[in-house]
C-alpha cells in the first residue's frame, strides 16, 4: 500500500459538507425535479420518520439544501413518476429506484431471517397460509392499506380470526421480503401493492448483482454521500453490519475503488473515493432535520464537528436538555446553535420552543439563523415566528427578528 494520505478534521468536515451537496448554491428559480435528484445525488436516499412536529422527516433535506420549494415534487418523483421507492435503506426511506437490485440481496436475507420473527411465526402457526391470503388480497385488491386488508378480512373471512396487528406483520414481512412495496401514502399510511405494479419493469429485468458486490456497490455510494467515513460510518448509512462490511471495504480499497486515509484525531482509519478534493470553504447556512444524512450517525457527528447531539423525542418532558424536536444550524463549516422547533398549523405560526447558541458561535449567528426561519415559515405556510425565551441563544434571536 502507498503512503495513507492525512487529513485533517477540519478538512474532513468540509468534504463531509460538500459531499452532502450543503456546499452547492442554492437555486435562484423555483426548484424542480432536477433540482431534487441533484440532491439526491448527494444524499442517496431520503429517511422517513413519523414525527410530524415540524414536517415529515422526508421533505426537509431537501430544504436544507434548496430552500423553499414544492413538497409535491417528492412525492410525484415516488408514487407518480416512480423514480423512487420505498425501502428500509437506512431505517424506512426513498431511495432512487436504480437501486433496487442493490437491496434485493437484503429481501432474500431477509426472506431467510424473518421466519424466526416471533410475530411472524405466531401468526403461521395459528393461521397457516395466512401470509399468502393477505398477499393474494394485495394482488386483487391493491393498492390497499394494513387497514382495509383487515377490515375487509374481519367483514367476510371469519375463518381468521381478525386483528389488525395480524394483518399488519404480514404485510410487513411481504414487504421486507420486496413482495409488495409502497405504492403511495394516505395520510403518512403506507398503501401496498405487489412490487411488479410499481417497480418500473426495465428495474425489475435489471440483474440482481451478488450479495458481495452490492454491499460493494452500496459502500462506494455511501462514500460518495458521506465523503469521509470510518468503517463503521461507511457500513451505517446503507445500515450493513461492520463484520458484514469489513471484508467488502479491503476489497474496495485493493481494487483502487476506495482510498484510506488518516484523519488526525481519529482512532480508526477513514476512506475516500480517490481524487476527493478538499473545499477551501463552505459558506451558507442551513437548519438540518434530526434525520439529516451528515448528522444521523451522532458519533460520526461529534468526531467532525466537536457537537454532541441527542434527539430527546422519547425523553420525558422534565429532562429534555434542548427540547422535543431539536434541529442544529450550520452555518460554514460549523454546527453553530440548535433551536426546538413546532409548526402551529392551527395558528400559522413557526414556535421556536428554544434557542441555543454553541461555545465558538459566531457573532452572526443569530442574524443567519433569523433568516433561515423566515425561510422555513415561509415553506411551511406559515404566517409568523414566535421565540419562547428559552437557550442563550433566544434573547439575540427575538432581537435580530423585532428589527
Amino acid at each position: 500500500m502507498g503512503r495513507v494520505r492525512s487529513l485533517t478534521v477540519g478538512q474532513a468536515r468540509r468534504i463531509a459538507i460538500a459531499a452532502q451537496g450543503l456546499a452547492d448554491p442554492r437555486p435562484t428559480v423555483s426548484p424542480d425535479r432536477r433540482h431534487l435528484r441533484r440532491v439526491l445525488k448527494h444524499t442517496g436516499l431520503l429517511q422517513i420518520d413519523s414525527v410530524n412536529v415540524l414536517a415529515r422527516a422526508h421533505y426537509l433535506p431537501a430544504f436544507s439544501r434548496l430552500g423553499p420549494y414544492d413538497r409535491e415534487l417528492v412525492d410525484r418523483m415516488a408514487f407518480r413518476h416512480r423514480e423512487l421507492f420505498e425501502y428500509w435503506g437506512h431505517e424506512a426511506a426513498l431511495l432512487p429506484v436504480e437501486l433496487h437490485p442493490l437491496m434485493r440481496w437484503r429481501m432474500a436475507y431477509w426472506e431467510r431471517r424473518l421466519t424466526t420473527w416471533h410475530r411472524l411465526a405466531k401468526v403461521e402457526k395459528e393461521r397457516p397460509g395466512y401470509v399468502e391470503w393477505v398477499y393474494d388480497e394485495v394482488m386483487a385488491r391493491g393498492p390497499v392499506s394494513a387497514g382495509e386488508v383487515a377490515e375487509d378480512q374481519k367483514r367476510g373471512t371469519e375463518h381468521w380470526g381478525w386483528n389488525w396487528t395480524d394483518a399488519k406483520t404480514a404485510l410487513e414481512y411481504l414487504f421486507f421480503i420486496g413482495r409488495v412495496t409502497t405504492s403511495s401514502r394516505r395520510n403518512f399510511e403506507r398503501l401496498y401493492d405487489v412490487s411488479e405494479r410499481v417497480i418500473p419493469r426495465a428495474v425489475l429485468n435489471t440483474p440482481t448483482p451478488d450479495e458481495h458486490e452490492a454491499q460493494r456497490q452500496l459502500l462506494v455510494l455511501a462514500a460518495r454521500s458521506h465523503g469521509v467515513g470510518t468503517l463503521g460510518d461507511l457500513a451505517d448509512y446503507y445500515r450493513l453490519k461492520n463484520p458484514m462490511a469489513r471484508p467488502r471495504l479491503a476489497e474496495l480499497v485493493e481494487d483502487g475503488r476506495l482510498e484510506q486515509v488518516e484523519v488526525r484525531g481519529w482512532s480508526q482509519p477513514a476512506y475516500v473515493l480517490p481524487g476527493t478534493t478538499v473545499p477551501r470553504r463552505i459558506s451558507g447556512g442551513a437548519l438540518l432535520v434530526p434525520f439529516d444524512p451528515l448528522i444521523w450517525e451522532r458519533d460520526r457527528t461529534e468526531r467532525l464537528f466537536g457537537f454532541r447531539y441527542r434527539i430527546e423525542i422519547y425523553v420525558p418532558a422534565h429532562k429534555r436538555v434542548h427540547g422535543y424536536y431539536v434541529l442544529p444550524f450550520l452555518l460554514g463549516d460549523a454546527l453553530v446553535a440548535r433551536v426546538d422547533l413546532k409548526a402551529d398549523r392551527a395558528d400559522g405560526v413557526l414556535l421556536v420552543q428554544s434557542a441555543w447558541r454553541e461555545a465558538d458561535a459566531p457573532a452572526h449567528t443569530a442574524e443567519a439563523l433569523a433568516r433561515e426561519l423566515r425561510s422555513m415559515a415561509e415553506w411551511l405556510g406559515l404566517d409568523d415566528i414566535a421565540i419562547v425565551p428559552r437557550g442563550d441563544l433566544a434573547a439575540d434571536l427575538t432581537a435580530v427578528m423585532a428589527r
